[in-house]
């Protein structure tokens, strides 16, 4: 089902912002937890799969309401998606290990089975179709990652059990961060770390803990990384621990934020992204589908 979504205040500084996504559908009619949703590219429809062991094809009536045209039970319950629109090939991930291929019909009303691939051992966590050389690429259960990048407009945008959709500027440079250096002292001070007994019994002097700078990676303590800053051409967008010599000199420069952050008003389990008709899917971890239009960021 469709519900139409009332505004509300944000509290939190990293969502103001005037250009948002527009929230234009919720389906949750679902009735246990969703694992993946895609949008149906040119069509008013969306693909979702969940713990139900359901594959489920929404289209979206005149009313404006999504409502199931397919509701296709499988063996285990399914776990993850991907559709060609070429040639209507649909792709299921179980959490048995299986990946199912289907046929979708040309009304988004029948799926025919194609072939069974005995894939894992173990829940299939995405699913990639290799048109030109038809390879079914599959992966197994590691972790949950909602990541898209728009190659047209240089934007890689993410999303997380943190509730928030993050577009990330990619067209300007960007800065690798450094490897994180291991040392037994601090490197600036000389200090030991508490695990360097030898140290601490020559400079009669209580241990101290280990931190790093985001900036060169220097292993440092406490008293030696007392500043903070965003470095938002290493993807730090809210202030991180950095040396003293970094702090000085980052401080005074200009450091411009190359990131949108936008309240999804749920944990983010699964995304897909249309970017012809500029709209997003989120899955969440309240059962919930929620369709948005992001025009206003693309």
């Amino acid at each position: 089902m469709a519900a139409e979504i009332k505004s509300t205040a944000q509290s939190n500084e990293r969502f103001c912002t005037t250009k948002k996504p527009v929230l234009l559908s919720k389906l949750d009619a679902c009735s246990d937890d969703i694992n993946a949703a895609v949008l149906i590219p040119g069509e008013e429809g969306i693909i979702s799969v969940s713990d139900d062991k359901t594959v489920r094809v929404w289209l979206k009536r005149d009313s404006g309401q999504y409502w199931p045209s397919i509701c296709q039970y499988m063996p285990s319950g399914t776990t993850s998606i991907f559709y060609t629109i070429e040639t209507r090939q649909l792709f299921i991930g179980q959490e048995n290990g299986t990946v199912s291929e289907f046929s979708l019909a040309f009304d988004f009303n029948r799926m025919t089975p194609v072939k069974e691939y005995l894939a894992h051992q173990a829940r299939v966590t995405d699913i990639l179709f290799a048109i030109n050389c038809e390879w079914v690429l599959s992966v197994g259960r590691d972790k949950v990652s909602a990541l898209y990048y728009s190659n047209t407009t240089k934007q890689l945008i993410s999303a997380g059990e943190d509730s928030t959709l993050v577009f990330w500027d990619m067209s300007c440079p960007r800065q690798e961060t450094p490897e994180w250096v291991e040392s037994d002292l601090c490197q600036l001070c000389g200090r030991p770390f508490f695990w360097n007994l030898r140290a601490m019994m020559d400079q009669r002097q209580l241990g101290l803990r280990q931190h790093h700078c985001r900036h060169c990676g220097k292993a440092i303590c406490e008293k030696c990384s007392t500043g903070r800053v965003t470095i938002p051409m290493m993807g730090f967008e809210f202030a991180v621990r950095v040396c003293e010599p970094c702090h000085n000199v980052l401080k005074d420069k200009e450091r411009p934020s190359l990131a949108t952050f936008h309240d999804a008003k749920h944990n983010v389990v699964a995304m897909s992204v249309d970017e012809t008709s500029k709209r997003i899917v989120t899955v969440g971890q309240d059962r919930m589908i929620k369709v948005w239009d992001i025009t206003a960021l693309l």
